[in-house]
């Protein structure tokens, strides 16, 4: 699980394996745990549904986040321009150059993201992200600590579970080096990829397993058409999609007309596994963002200091 490098980039030993978060014995709470929090960020945001719709979207509005964090306008090789975001994108799998410029235009379109001149070069254009963003991508992070802070409730999560605005900040950057081997693992969850790469797979996905959840029986039919309404998108192509994952072996389509799946033992498994990379992948990221926000405050910064700051440098 790529755990030297996780390493080297913590400075040390990690406080969490793979191993552990994946076989806790209070994993499904966890699981049941983001699941509703995930479901309850959309769910009142017709808006932001439809914005996300598009396959890829999620991603973009995580790489916001971490490039422009990362960016030092003193070093250009830093500067989050399109090409650098491009650039991101490609190690997850989004190549398309035009698809890309396609989501960035949208996104400007509808005031998440805007172009400023590059100081001291008018000919590049910096992407910048908005309020409206950075607000979404707090609440987004604050959502996948969730089920860490239930398994390890002796960690202390509280500045991003508290959504401090400071600390977010600071969280994104120290993302920025661990992007490689995020997409290295990424690519070892084909399952989770499935429903990643289709327009809302995620948010689909995790209303057919919350729904599953709730029923409490693991051989009840799960109405999916449903998700058609409620998030905007085809009947044809919820249909399609609950069939891509028959064929992988997640879901078994039953009930008159096929308008129902079960959800298949493997669906549990391979999506655990999804959710335990993630934690593992930010509990390692956390270490160091906690580190440095210790720093900052015995070195004569405190909490509020380092807010004002990074607060003035990421405002719109």
């Amino acid at each position: 699980m790529e755990r030297d490098e996780l390493e080297r980039l913590v400075g040390g030993r990690l406080r969490l394996s793979f191993e552990e978060i994946l076989n806790h014995p209070r994993l499904p709470d966890a699981r049941r745990a983001y699941l509703g929090s995930f479901v309850h960020l959309y769910e009142g945001d017709p808006f932001l549904v439809r914005l996300l719709l598009e396959a890829g979207r999620f991603l973009v509005f995580h790489s916001v986040a971490v490039l422009e964090a990362a960016e030092d306008l003193s070093r250009r090789e830093t500067w989050f321009t399109v090409a650098a975001l491009k650039r991101q994108l490609a190690m997850f799998g989004y190549a398309s150059d035009r698809q890309v410029d396609h989501l960035v235009s949208r996104l400007r379109e509808v005031g998440f993201l805007e172009l400023r001149r590059a100081p001291g070069d008018g000919r590049v254009r910096l992407l910048a992200s908005t309020n409206k963003l950075r607000t979404h991508h707090t609440e987004w992070l604050a959502t996948h600590y969730i089920p860490l802070a239930m398994l390890f409730p002796d960690h202390d999560y509280s500045p991003v579970l508290s959504r401090n605005r400071a600390f977010h900040v600071l969280h994104c950057r120290t993302c920025f080096p661990f992007g490689p081997v995020s997409a290295q693992l990424m690519m070892t969850l084909p399952d989770t990829m499935l429903f990643f790469m289709h327009a809302a797979g995620p948010l689909i996905q995790n209303a057919v397993l919350m729904a599953a959840m709730d029923a409490a029986d693991p051989n009840a039919a799960i109405p999916y058409i449903e998700a058609a309404d409620r998030f905007g998108v085809s009947r044809t192509h919820v249909r399609n999609l609950m069939t891509d994952a028959e064929s992988a072996g997640l879901v078994k389509i039953t009930g008159r007309g096929g308008h129902s799946i079960m959800i298949l033992p493997r669906f549990w498994a391979s999506y655990d596994r999804g959710l335990a990379v993630g934690m593992y992948l930010h509990d390692a990221a956390h270490l160091v963002a906690m580190r440095q926000w210790a720093e900052a405050g015995a070195e004569g910064g405190t909490a509020a200091s380092l807010d004002r700051t990074m607060t003035a440098d990421h405002s719109s």
